[in-house]
């Protein structure tokens, strides 16, 4: 017999996010009927479902270890695990029967998906009004949520991504009590009855912390984030941060400007102490005012989630609104600042691969560069040190070319600021010769002159 879908999932009040009671005694015994082991819990998966994983600080890792356990028994699941492997689904590495995809690789992901452990998702534009799941929905969500209040309501923490929009459409749903998530604004609670399963959160568990930058990679960022932070960003913007070691430390430069705002995929450190201070207040925002949105938190000190839990100025939503390209464009004097990998002298910029190799994957480089820029005073800024070491050789990250098999993350229609440490390169309105110009007077001096000789025999200027 097929699995029925839930109707029961209710949609959040307009009571404002500051006062909902936040108690939290006796949820276990008054869900007692709902609370089960991680191990009964995962037994809801069957031959030939879809299991999608809470992302980020969403993944319940006591009930992925429980349905990894199985991945000898059950047969031809698929696990949508994006964003980040927290535990192994392979045995000794050997395969099984889960074929785990994600759409963005990080360093932990890199040898399963050398080893043809997990597939990599090309995944498409997201939009408000249409679903992710095209093809098929979710048999079976498993997530983590915070204890339900004295109402009902739990909250999906310091992440959303596309919790609500998985759990609305799931055939089941299975979440993961952890009393250590916060609760903020916008769609980032779920009820109660939404949840057929309910298990504990291990005790042992770690807030996300940012990689550890070596001494030089801190004084290139440094550099490139003050020459963003003083010469392209203004009083009154409306800021995406994207991911990488040069875009995430953005915040630590922006302090000497007022009335910002903050529309993000990831809502990185440094953020709250600038809401604190008043910094970023929101106040010029033209789609939703006053608020600080994001899809999720990025790592972020215990001090600043704490300082984050609670205040209605804070509002999750999915990445389906957050990464909009309608909604960003909606934004005026919306400036967009993402790391690449390497750009090329025509103004392309590669932010997922090198050569064929998948390093990361798009996220929401390309969605925050043409929004911006279909913005009113939009500007979008791409952030990469000049060159890199690479097995002890130094490379230039501005290139002639890109290897073969590159991925074009942004077309180079739509590039526009491109940054080093070396300056400012504007590209927008420019032509192929003042591009080139640009770029090369931007480029580590250790290759301005191969790159000059290869302009002139690739392109003729």
């Amino acid at each position: 017999m097929a699995r029925q879908r839930h109707g029961c999932y209710a949609s959040p009040t307009k009571r404002p996010h500051g006062q909902v009671n936040h108690s939290r005694m006796d949820w276990r015994q008054r869900y007692a009927d709902k609370l089960t082991t991680p191990k009964e819990a995962v037994r809801a998966v069957r031959d030939g479902d879809r299991v999608v994983i809470g992302m980020h600080y969403q993944t319940p890792l006591a009930l992925c270890r429980a349905l990894a356990a199985r991945g000898r028994e059950l047969r031809v699941v698929e696990i949508e695990n994006s964003i980040a492997t927290f535990i192994s689904w392979w045995e000794d590495d050997e395969p099984n029967n889960f074929a785990v995809r994600s759409f963005f690789l990080q360093a932990s992901d890199r040898p399963a998906f050398r080893k043809g452990l997990l597939d990599y998702v090309i995944a498409p534009p997201t939009r408000s009004d249409a679903s992710y799941w095209l093809d098929r929905k979710p048999d079976v969500f498993l997530v983590s949520v915070s204890p339900p209040d004295d109402d009902g309501w739990c909250s999906f923490g310091m992440s959303v991504w596309g919790a609500p929009e998985v759990a609305r459409e799931a055939g089941i749903v299975i979440g993961e009590v952890n009393d250590r998530l916060i609760r903020t604004g916008g769609d980032n609670r779920i009820h109660i009855s939404r949840l057929d399963r309910l298990v504990e959160a291990p005790r042992v568990w770690k807030y996300l912390r940012r990689p550890a930058n070596t001494p030089e990679e801190n004084e290139l960022a440094a550099v490139i984030c003050s020459l963003v932070g003083s010469e392209i960003i203004r009083d009154g913007d409306t800021l995406q941060f994207g991911t990488g070691t040069v875009s995430a430390a953005m915040a630590e430069f922006i302090g000497h400007r007022r009335d910002l705002g903050v529309h993000s995929e990831l809502i990185f450190g440094g953020i709250p102490a600038l809401v604190a201070e008043g910094v970023i207040n929101g106040s010029r925002k033209t789609v939703h005012p006053g608020k600080v949105v994001g899809a999720s938190f990025g790592p972020l000190t215990e001090d600043e989630f704490r300082m984050v839990d609670g205040d209605p100025r804070y509002e999750l939503y999915c990445m389906s609104h957050t990464n909009d390209i309608a909604v960003i464009a909606a934004n005026d004097n919306f400036c967009a600042v993402n790391n690449a990998l390497m750009v090329d002298l025509t103004g392309q910029i590669n932010g997922e691969t090198i050569g064929p190799e998948i390093y990361s994957g798009t996220g929401g480089a390309f969605a925050f560069a043409v929004g911006a820029l279909h913005a009113r005073g939009g500007r979008s800024v791409t952030v990469l040190p000049s060159a890199s070491a690479v097995s002890g050789e130094q490379r230039s990250r501005i290139v002639s070319m890109f290897p073969q098999g590159s991925a074009v993350t942004v077309p180079r229609g739509y590039a526009d600021t491109i940054v080093t440490e070396y300056g400012i390169a504007r590209l927008k309105h420019k032509t192929l010769r003042q591009r080139i110009d640009e770029l090369i007077g931007i480029a580590h001096p250790d290759f301005r002159s191969e790159l000059r000789a290869d302009a002139k025999r690739l392109y003729g200027v």
